[in-house]
């Protein structure tokens, strides 16, 4: 029975992973990853792309002196295997390409799959797509948007048929750790409030009062609603969204209500 294999180099899904759904690149402690949501997920792109049988799916990963609980999780889940590189001094991962490489070989010429979906970036990988293919095997390459800025461009052009996922595949298995969120909300929070302080406590007490009798429509002044929003821009470093705004507003209204 013809069968696909599914060969996924973890640093890139959650280095792009993150990227994509987030703005920038999390570390691993700060990422949530839903392993089996993850498999499945894979099993479903490779089965659809190719309208074979999964075969298994290898999943490689730099790993510290011993397995991270999150390896051990995706090591029990039915057709996952686990390999393990090393991570150096630096938090790099080495040894994956060469694991990656060793397998689409082995199975290429076991006759054990017949086409293949490897996730990954990384132009090394490209000398085992190469062997592969002489073995018979079709070769999908799953990227990460925008795959054409992370992924290898001569990887890309060995490759049968390309694929690139999104955020709406990604949302399923990838999310903020909730210390994370809970981090950035405080963070976030505090810098606000401390903002609408610090513009509350530059207008003079007349002009204080005169605003608190204009609390309950919610509306501010121009000058103060711009000297709220220039200032949020100077301390955060950027523009703030409509929520953001509103945010800050509510916070200077409730340092006026509370003059009262």
């Amino acid at each position: 029975m013809e069968r696909v294999a599914v060969f996924v180099d973890a640093g890139y899904l959650f280095a792009a992973g993150t990227k994509e759904l987030f703005g920038r690149q999390l570390k691993r402690e700060d990422v949530s990853l839903n392993c089996i949501a993850i498999r499945d997920e894979l099993r479903k792109a490779a089965e659809e792309y190719t309208g074979l049988d999964l075969l298994r799916i290898y999943w490689y990963d730099g790993a510290p002196p011993r397995p991270t609980p999150q390896h051990a999780e995706l090591a029990r889940l039915p057709n996952v295997k686990i390999r393990l590189g090393l991570i150096n001094s630096q938090g790099e991962q080495k040894g994956v390409d060469s694991l990656i490489v060793t397998d689409m070989i082995t199975l290429a010429r076991n006759r054990a799959m017949a086409s293949c979906m490897l996730l990954t970036g990384d132009e090394d990988i490209r000398v085992g797509v190469l062997l592969a293919q002489e073995y018979g095997v079709r070769v999908h390459l799953l990227g990460i948007k925008p795959a054409k800025g992370n992924q290898s461009n001569l990887l890309r052009q060995e490759a049968d048929v390309i694929h690139v996922w999104e955020s709406s595949e990604l949302e399923a298995f990838l999310s903020k750790s909730s210390s994370l969120e809970f981090s950035e909300l405080n963070r976030e929070t505090d810098i606000l409030l401390v903002v609408a302080q610090e513009v509350y406590d530059s207008i003079s007490g007349e002009r204080a009062d005169e605003l608190l009798s204009k609390t309950e429509s919610k509306w501010l002044p121009s000058e103060i609603d711009g000297h709220l929003l220039s200032r949020a821009r100077d301390v955060t470093g950027g523009d703030l969204d409509q929520g953001e705004k509103s945010r800050l507003r509510e916070y200077f209204r409730e340092l006026l209500k509370a003059r009262g």
